[in-house]
């Protein structure tokens, strides 16, 4: 489980920097929350969840982990597409929004929950 958080780490951290390298080419900082959404939750989580994972790859086995990775894979494009749409003025989209968030809320604490069951005291 280690490595698919890693690899999608990456991915989401250059789509974070080439936003960020637009937006300045641009001078246009509208999406500048998708841009620190993609950085922290893309990048900086992902890569996190994954250096965990292979340092504890038991927890990285189990249906929590599983269900941890699918939840905020499938959450987090559906939670930046949205934003950017709300950015623009497409309110419509914030309850599609609001559920992709809590997905990836979900998420986070099955991540918590795996790591409270595999550290020691």
């Amino acid at each position: 489980m280690g490595n698919r958080f890693l690899r999608l780490a990456v991915l989401y951290a250059v789509l974070g920097v080439a936003l960020g390298i637009v937006m300045a080419a641009k001078h246009d900082f509208t999406f500048m929350p998708v841009h620190a959404h993609l950085n922290l939750l893309g990048w900086a989580s992902m890569a996190l969840f994954g250096l965990w994972y292979r340092s504890a790859p038991a927890a990285g086995e189990t249906r929590l982990a599983k269900v941890h990775f699918w939840l905020h894979n499938a959450a987090l494009p559906v939670q930046m597409i949205t934003l950017a749409l709300f950015l623009q003025g497409n309110a419509s989209v914030e309850p599609v929004l609001g559920l992709a968030s809590v997905a990836i809320g979900i998420g986070f604490v099955c991540f918590a929950i795996n790591l409270w069951k595999h550290t020691g005291s």
